[in-house]
């Protein structure tokens, strides 16, 4: 290793950030895998970690700057890439492969297309959506089809024509949530109930919901990182409401312009409500109104009705296909979703790593199941039970079978925020004035909060269980 000259060495250093930030590498642990690296391979140099950005400081024997080095890369989650590059930089720190070649394979990755073409992952990210739709949030049959069609649409324009014109990316995800919300309102308002505009709103935005975002604030935040995690928290708590507001803009806008659905609505909100005549009397002295006589509407939001499933309305006359589905069928569209979300995330059918992701996944889902029977209205508690037995398995899985912790946690993880956000029902939910939308949305950022910061902690705690035990790692963590 050491018969490479200082410019292979630092070459190998920043292709390897650029490497961890275009696949989508827990940001918290950058700085310290790249310290790691740099120590390996005999050269002083200090990062500042920037969102998208890594600035690295070259510096001689007397700790003088020499040289500024900037990295600007960003991108999604590509599982098997982000796996290789794991490799790579394990092999190299363990002296297993030299410096250029190892450089080489990082360029190499970097290079290479998307395993999957756009249109397969479209159709990933119909199955997720849909199955999201009812384990989530609600939906019946007739509900999983639109709001999967929905999340492929907005898949398709993201992928394609998002991230070729920069002037349509800065509110594609304004206007898609305006679409479908506009749609889901123009079906959910059709007479005899067909349809659930909370259950299809919700399912048709849950891809670009910012819930993993707030976790990795958190998870900065709790790393000590104050600016990179500030500066991902405010964005991402903005970036809900902007979608909070696109979706209450879509529904507004069908109505306002729709007078058969602003008809179906008033009778639909008026079969739920109770309509009394008589006299109102305060007990208050000190109140200028004393006497208020007339009609008064009296409309339950307690979401008492029983026949509410997650703020859908679903009467157990109907047939099977306008229902919810039974808790049976998540024996089979749990390890489904997890399949098809790691496949959505670049991650190669044909490996090791996939059947332990959906493993781990069902573990997580099953625990925050379990949990919810005796906790109820704690979303940070069963979402911090979750990320501990999915936390337990990762970091075990790396220390024992020799596989990549972060790879093999992010599926359960990504599930883990949508299935707690939907114990309080849909996004948005249905017969709401635009105060209470925007309360709604509000109350939607604080809630990704709160799952968010369960799930930091119920990750950091199962690290410490993991590697309190047994001898020391020689190289950075390469997990949440």
């Amino acid at each position: 290793m050491w018969s490479v000259t200082y410019e292979d060495r630092v070459d190998f250093i920043l292709i390897l950030a650029q490497s961890l930030l275009s696949f989508g590498a827990p940001s918290h642990r950058i700085e310290s895998q790249l310290d790691c690296a740099a120590s390996i391979v005999n050269i002083r140099v200090g990062f500042v970690h920037l969102p998208n950005l890594i600035i690295a400081n070259l510096m001689d024997s007397g700790t003088v700057i020499q040289e500024t080095r900037f990295v600007r890369a960003g991108g999604r989650i590509a599982l098997t890439s982000l796996h290789r590059v794991h490799l790579v930089y394990r092999d190299v720190l363990h002296d297993k492969v030299g410096v250029k070649e190892g450089t080489d394979r990082l360029r190499k990755l970097l290079r290479a297309r998307p395993i999957y073409p756009i249109w397969i992952r479209c159709i990933f990210a119909f199955i997720c959506a849909s199955i999201i739709c009812t384990t989530a949030f609600g939906g019946s049959l007739l509900d999983m089809f639109v709001g999967g069609t929905s999340a492929a649409v907005l898949q398709y324009l993201g992928l394609s024509l998002a991230s070729k014109s920069p002037m349509y990316a800065n509110v594609y995800e304004i206007s898609m949530s305006i679409l479908v919300s506009f749609i889901a309102k123009a079906l959910g308002t059709i007479r005899g109930g067909l349809f659930c505009y909370s259950s299809i709103s919700s399912a048709g935005v849950v891809l670009i919901l910012p819930g993993f975002t707030i976790l990795v604030s958190a998870l900065e935040l709790t790393s000590r990182n104050i600016m990179c995690g500030s500066l991902r928290m405010v964005y991402a708590f903005i970036y809900t409401l902007f979608l909070g507001f696109g979706l209450s803009f879509g529904s507004d806008l069908y109505l306002a312009i729709s007078k058969y659905g602003r008809n179906n609505e008033a009778a639909a909100q008026a079969a739920e409500s109770e309509f009394l005549n008589g006299t109102f009397y305060a007990n208050n002295t000190s109140s200028m109104i004393s006497v208020i006589s007339g009609a008064f509407t009296f409309l339950d939001s307690t979401g008492a009705n029983p026949y509410l499933v997650k703020g859908c309305y679903r009467d157990p006359s109907w047939p099977w296909y306008r229902k919810a589905f039974p808790w049976w069928t998540l024996l089979f569209l749990v390890p489904l979703y997890a399949t098809c979300s790691s496949v959505a995330n670049l991650q190669r059918v044909r490996s090791v790593q996939l059947p332990v992701m959906v493993l781990f996944s069902c573990a997580a889902y099953a625990t925050t199941k379990s949990v919810e029977l005796y906790v109820t209205d704690h979303v940070a508690v069963v979402s911090a039970f979750g990320a501990i037995v999915i936390g337990l398995c990762g970091n075990t899985w790396s220390r024992l079978g020799g596989g990549t912790a972060f790879t093999s946690m992010i599926t359960g993880v990504l599930f883990l925020v949508p299935s707690a956000i939907g114990n309080g029902g849909g996004l948005i939910s249905n017969y709401r004035t635009a105060a209470q939308q925007y309360s709604d949305t509000f109350q939607l950022g604080l809630r990704m909060i709160q799952v968010a910061s369960g799930v930091t902690i119920g990750l950091f705690v199962a690290q410490i269980v993991v590697y309190a035990l047994g001898r020391r790692k020689n190289a950075a963590y390469f997990a949440f």
